[in-house]
């Protein structure tokens, strides 16, 4: 009889985790190596959302917390939906996990039953169909395209939509491509989801206030009030409060399915450090003028990684709304020869060789469920990333 459960049959490990370990085991031998792997901000967490960690453990905050979060961070939260996007939540309607991955898996621990399916279109963020798998589901993907920037279109939700279909996974602006949907675009896909009593909607918010230009973030029951009772929307301090470290994911929907994720959340980790959750209050309810200054940062990054992307040989790379990523595709050089000699065949023997040959980690967009892509974190210094793309351009230059 086999030691280890059937499960772990349906899962595999996560890349973006795989391409980071890899770079820092390759910068640990001696190599010069750049990764652009991780989706983590290189701004440090604001000094006011710091003291305020320090001052709850100077006050002694340091004892187990509620389940679904004290008291204090519920509140900011939910004052955080009212004020940003106009959606009314009690504080018992929200929860806060260790992480958005935890909210999301403890969703789907609370409703999937085998066989029942989740949408999720590809590129998808590499944890979604893993968690859907390991809870029992089916995830079933949808296919988007570069011609329609990577944005799920309506006439393929209807589609995808079958009597077994549980949920529909959402994630704007999107992990891995950076696709935002605006306003006409999200009520195109919440008509399709008001045909379809019985799906649910999970939204995955995270990269909310990483957006660029003019671009003006909406979420889906935002836009379709009329969802509200079948919609968890999901968020987090990670991306535009630099906290990625502190693991605080928060989400708000309707009070039975915030009890069912309380419960499971009782008999795994409790609830989440109690020192994270009083930085999170800080962050949800102190200045938040640092983050248009970050957006700059970001977006001016995007505009040269884009620019110089766009000027190697064989790659293609639309401009993203949202996020801190970029997706090109590496199809113009899927049958080139690589300088070490290898035939590039796929997406994973491209940034196989990037790696090989420049020192330039990034991840395949296999890995995403859409190729021959591939992604470019772009968080990390002006400076770090004019060489990258330095790096790729040479490498590209120099396939036969």
């Amino acid at each position: 009889m086999a030691f280890l459960a059937d499960a772990l049959s349906r899962v595999k490990p996560s890349a973006t985790i795989a391409v980071s370990q890899k770079a820092r085991e390759l910068k640990a031998k001696g190599r010069d190596v750049i990764g652009l792997g991780a989706g983590e901000p290189d701004f440090d967490t604001p000094d006011n959302i710091k003291q305020a960690a320090i001052d709850a453990i100077n006050r002694g905050e340091t004892k187990y917390t509620p389940v679904a979060g004290i008291p204090e961070l519920r509140k900011a939260i939910a004052a955080k939906f009212k004020r940003e996007n106009n959606l009314e939540y009690a504080p018992e309607q929200t929860i806060v996990g260790t992480g958005g991955k935890q909210i999301l898996f403890n969703a789907f621990m609370a409703t999937l039953n085998p066989g029942d399916e989740v949408i999720i279109p590809t590129p998808y963020w590499v944890s979604y169909p893993e968690m859907v798998s390991l809870c029992g589901g089916t995830p079933v993907f949808v296919a988007t395209t570069q011609a329609n920037n990577f944005k799920l279109q309506p006439a393929d939700l209807e589609k995808a939509i079958t009597p077994k279909t549980k949920w529909f996974m959402f994630n704007s602006p999107s992990n891995p491509s950076g696709a935002a949907y605006s306003h006409a675009e999200l009520k195109a896909l919440t008509d399709v989801l008001v045909k379809h009593p019985h799906v649910w909607i999970l939204t995955d918010d995270m990269y909310e206030h990483l957006t660029y230009g003019d671009f003006k973030f909406a979420t889906p029951v935002e836009v379709e009030p009329s969802l509200y009772d079948r919609t968890l929307t999901m968020n987090g301090v990670s991306k535009a409060y630099a906290m990625t470290g502190w693991r605080i994911g928060y989400a708000a929907g309707p009070l039975q399915l915030i009890k069912a994720m309380d419960m499971i959340q009782g008999q795994q980790t409790s609830g989440a450090t109690s020192i994270a959750q009083w930085a999170a209050v800080e962050a949800l309810n102190g200045p938040q003028d640092f983050i248009p200054r970050n957006k700059k940062i970001f977006e001016g990054r995007r505009d040269l990684v884009v620019s110089m992307l766009n000027q190697a040989k064989g790659l293609s790379c639309p401009v993203p709304e949202g996020a801190f990523y970029v997706y090109p595709s590496c199809a113009g050089l899927i049958g080139k020869t690589a300088p070490t000699g290898k035939v590039i065949e796929t997406d994973e023997d491209f940034v196989s060789e990037l790696l090989e040959s420049e020192g330039v980690a990034v991840v395949h967009g296999s890995a995403f469920g859409l190729g021959p892509n591939f992604r470019i974190s772009y968080a990390t210094s002006e400076e770090l990333l004019e060489e990258a793309c330095r790096r790729i351009q040479r490498f590209c230059g120099a396939c036969k």
